[in-house]
């Protein structure tokens, strides 16, 4: 679900947002977005603001009042803001855990579930939606039709998840316009909290949260291993003939580095993207994290990696040091500050190379 798509042109999307409430002016990049809604109450005065994501500046006159979000990390973000009363719905698929011990719960109590599949235009619709929250291989997508350029036509808006930019999209850095991530991961997450407040008027609610997110990414930092015993490790996703991971722009390099460890894939210019076993052997991991997600389930991930002859001689499976993280500790979430605190904990009883 997150792999890369081909970019976009902004300038069909920009001329299809005459008259529907927003202002598109793009340098180039393929995530246009635009919005269109009504004032936030009591907020009228904010209005308009104009913000930039994904490299497209985008004025709102008014504030969305119908969202739809796709997938956990995306709809957590605006619960931790408290904009559920701004939600029309949201779709996830079943298998992203329990939600019952969140302290979103009573958000996803009162949001309806679209769906346990992927967002559709036709499901857009039926909500009367003002604007989709997505990210490209996060909802967005061209093999599905859903994508901002689609939306603009029928008059409504787009919100790029920071995590999912398109990045190379004129092949000037040699690359097929495909790999996302333009910032490191948590400044990403830290991005949409502060772009998102000032698009719904919660300014001070994004202030306070992203204070609190580096506080405890910070107090983690501190009590992470020292950096001459930094050990080294792998992201498995999924994926038994080439493993999906996370490159330097994705969720887990952040929580990976700021626990103390080293992202063995951090040369990847990426965000999530696939490998060659070979270079994880060559590698040579002390540890592996597991993406805890999906039809095949983390015991059975483990099982395959500790059964792979390949992997055999390397010390994550060796001294069998495999770890398991929820799939929403790992892609850009309001998790993944505590994501880095849990992952330190067990980063410091691992020795690096032993």
């Amino acid at each position: 679900m997150r792999r890369p798509t081909a970019p976009l042109p902004v300038l069909a999307l920009a001329l299809a947002l005459t008259g529907c409430g927003a202002k598109v002016s793009g340098d180039g990049s393929d995530d246009a977005n635009h919005a269109s809604g009504r004032h936030t109450a009591g907020a009228a005065g904010r209005y308009p603001v104009t913000v930039e994501n994904c490299g497209t500046r985008t004025t709102y006159d008014k504030a969305p009042r119908r969202v739809v979000t796709n997938d956990v990390g995306i709809t957590e973000i605006m619960f931790a803001l408290g904009l559920e009363d701004r939600m029309a719905g949201y779709a996830m698929p079943d298998d992203k855990g329990d939600l019952d011990g969140l302290p979103w719960k009573a958000a996803y109590d009162k949001v309806p579930r679209l769906s346990t599949k992927p967002l559709t235009k036709e499901m857009v619709l039926g909500t009367r939606a003002d604007l989709v929250f997505a990210g490209w291989n996060y909802g967005f997508g061209e093999d599905t039709g859903l994508t901002p350029e689609a939306l603009g036509k029928l008059g409504i808006g787009s919100y790029v998840l920071t995590e999912s930019c398109h990045h190379g999209t004129d092949g000037s850095d040699g690359s097929d316009g495909s790999a996302r991530g333009v910032m490191p991961p948590l400044k990403a997450l830290y991005t949409d909290l502060t772009t998102l407040g000032k698009i719904f008027g919660v300014e001070d609610r994004a202030s306070a949260l992203v204070k609190k997110y580096k506080k405890q990414v910070a107090d983690a930092a501190d009590r992470a291993p020292a950096a001459a015993g930094r050990p080294s490790v792998f992201l498995y996703d999924d994926g038994r003939d080439k493993p999906l991971t996370s490159g330097r722009y994705a969720g887990p390099h952040d929580i990976i580095t700021k626990a103390g460890g080293e992202n063995v894939m951090k040369d990847l210019k990426d965000s999530w993207t696939t490998v060659g076993w070979e270079t994880v052997v060559a590698r040579n991991p002390d540890v592996i994290v597991i993406n805890n997600y999906g039809g095949t389930s983390a015991a059975q991930k483990k099982a395959f990696l500790e059964s792979y002859a390949p992997l055999a001689g390397v010390p994550a499976v060796k001294h069998h040091r495999i770890y398991v993280m929820d799939y929403a500790e790992l892609v850009e979430s309001p998790r993944n500050p505590a994501a880095v605190g849990d992952l330190a904990r067990y980063l410091r009883g691992v020795r690096a190379g032993g």
